[in-house]
């Protein structure tokens, strides 16, 4: 199993509620074939260029485990998804 870091942004107009939800809806993805080790809701933010004409966007932070196959999945999954704005997926080094 490898560790992964996914990163994605929110789009600012979205609710409380509808942040908790999807947060909620990338966890359950994750550990339908990995494990989630940790959740980080880093916040609303300043972004540093224009994204899809927003300025800021809510950052939030999952740390996973999985053995590969979940990415293309995931990742598909960010794009579908009008309410994230931009995303990335990292994975960590053993070290």
């Amino acid at each position: 199993m490898n560790k992964y870091e996914a990163l994605f942004i929110i789009n600012p107009n979205v609710e409380e509620a509808g942040i908790k939800e999807l947060i909620e809806k990338f966890s359950t993805l994750i550990n339908s074939n990995g494990k989630v080790e940790s959740v980080e809701e880093i916040g609303r933010k300043k972004l540093a260029y224009p994204v899809k004409k927003n300025l800021e966007g809510f950052y939030a932070l999952i740390n996973f485990e999985s053995d590969g196959t979940i990415i293309s999945e995931l990742e598909r999954n960010f794009r579908i998804t009008d309410e994230v704005i931009k995303f990335i997926v990292i994975k960590k080094d053993k070290n």
